[in-house]
């Protein structure tokens, strides 16, 4: 029947045909009246009217038919139309994860190796920057909601010390068994002594309360992951997933929050080097370093004798993490300041960061007098800078106005005008000190003597 034949339903040609015809005899026997014998002589004379009805009736009953199969055939065509759309979307797709080469979304393989790889929480993940920037709206969103920043955390020099067992210098054989209490642990596996920071673990305790922890060190992954393991053994504060390596840096000897799931306005970062973070200085807490060993002294040309050698160490009420822990809590605190008027989501620690470090040597003007090499313009100097990023005035002329001449050699001309106008003559570690302890230093622990004296 060609009904039958031109339906869009052809893999079904048949059973549409036989529905039809079935339908047709079922009516056709129902609405026609039974004829007796005497009646069949007048139906005989009117064959021709009925053979014109029995067509009106067919094609009445087809187009019933053709309604009753019609929405079958919608189905179908909506079918078509969600394999097609289907087919478009994946066509359109902005594939905002890959995961081991496909698509997250929309199952693409995708070859090439675009977007950014997130190894160290899969090393098959890889995400697109559209989605890095909705998971940090979404992040920021959640850590607002418990009142918390993220921290991301250097390991050597910063949380800890280590050397290879081959470079134990003479004066530290008594360390090559390790010593727990001391926060001395020995790694066989990578024949390495490492030597925690005092003061570490209720660092991490208390810096978990108000920050979300990452470490992010240019160590290898192994090196990272066992560190890690000594620092945080039941994963209380980072665990595997938040522990960043030099393996996972997009940019050769540049480390970068890119890699970091979370909001920059929200982040504050511990390291003891710099120009590792050249983009993200202002998030920065420059760490004084931790040389414990001899090889680390002897790594930077330090001289003299190591704390190892002494069997001294450094405060734990006093040091570098203590004080750096105060610091953090001021910024959670200024961060999330009720009385400011501004929304919390705009809110930035590098603002925070910015006004405490700014008011460690206000009021302090500063002259520098053989500090800087010949020729060299002062202004560009790193530690003009840090005394300004500290709220000092820095000059090049001594006037009255000067508070503190910043001097290597007390026989200067402006180092002896300092003595001879009652103003303090500091060595430049005192400025330095102020920086790492964001506090202003006592001068006369920073005297300028002769250098022949090895101060």
């Amino acid at each position: 029947m060609s009904l039958a034949a031109d339906s869009p339903l052809s893999s079904s040609s048949d059973d549409f045909a036989a529905i039809l015809d079935a339908e047709l005899a079922s009516t056709s026997s129902e609405e026609s009246p039974e004829l007796g014998e005497d009646a069949l002589d007048a139906a005989d004379a009117v064959d021709d009217d009925d053979d014109v009805e029995q067509d009106r009736f067919k094609r009445r009953k087809i187009a019933e038919l053709e309604a009753f199969v019609e929405p079958k055939q919608s189905l179908l065509e909506l079918k078509k139309q969600d394999t097609l759309k289907a087919s478009v979307t994946k066509e359109m797709c902005s594939h905002p994860g890959i995961f081991g080469g496909m698509c997250m979304k929309c199952g693409k393989v995708i070859d090439d190796e675009s977007g950014v790889p997130f190894r160290y929480i899969h090393k098959e993940l890889r995400l697109a920057n559209e989605e890095i920037a909705r998971l940090r709206v979404k992040d920021l969103t959640t850590l607002l909601r418990e009142r918390k920043l993220r921290l991301v955390l250097d390991l050597d020099h910063t949380l800890l010390n280590s050397t290879r067992l081959m470079d134990i210098s003479s004066g530290e054989e008594h360390l090559k068994q390790g010593d727990l209490r001391l926060g001395l642990h020995r790694l066989e596996n990578m024949h390495m002594l490492t030597k925690l920071r005092p003061f570490v673990h209720t660092f991490l305790k208390e810096a978990s309360e108000l920050f979300e922890l990452y470490v992010y060190t240019m160590a290898e992954h192994s090196y990272a992951k066992e560190i890690a393991k000594l620092l945080d053994p039941v994963g209380m504060y980072f665990g595997d997933s938040r522990v960043i390596s030099q393996s996972d840096c997009t940019q050769r000897h540049q480390k970068g929050l890119d890699v970091v799931l979370g909001a920059e306005n929200a982040m504050v970062i511990l390291d003891d080097t710099e120009m590792v973070w050249q983009k993200h200085k202002e998030n920065l807490i420059l760490m004084d370093r931790y040389h414990y060993f001899a090889s680390s002294f002897r790594q930077f040309g330090l001289v003299g004798p190591s704390l190892s050698e002494l069997k001294q160490d450094e405060s734990e009420a006093d040091g570098a993490l203590a004080t750096v822990l105060k610091v953090l809590k001021k910024v959670h605190q200024m961060f999330f300041d009720p009385d400011q008027d501004t929304d919390i989501a705009s809110r930035d620690v590098r603002l925070a960061l910015k006004s405490i470090r700014g008011e460690i040597l206000k009021g302090c003007t500063l002259v520098f007098s053989h500090v800087f090499p010949t020729e060299f313009p002062a202004e560009s100097h790193p530690v003009w800078k840090m005394a300004e990023q500290m709220g000092a005035v820095c000059c090049t002329e001594v006037d009255p106005s000067v508070t503190h001449v910043v001097s290597l050699h007390p026989g200067t001309e402006k180092a002896r005008w300092a003595v001879q106008n009652g103003k303090f003559l500091v060595h430049r570690r005192w400025v330095e000190a102020a920086n790492y302890l964001w506090k202003r230093q006592p001068e006369e622990e920073f005297v300028v003597v002769h250098p022949s004296k090895n101060q």
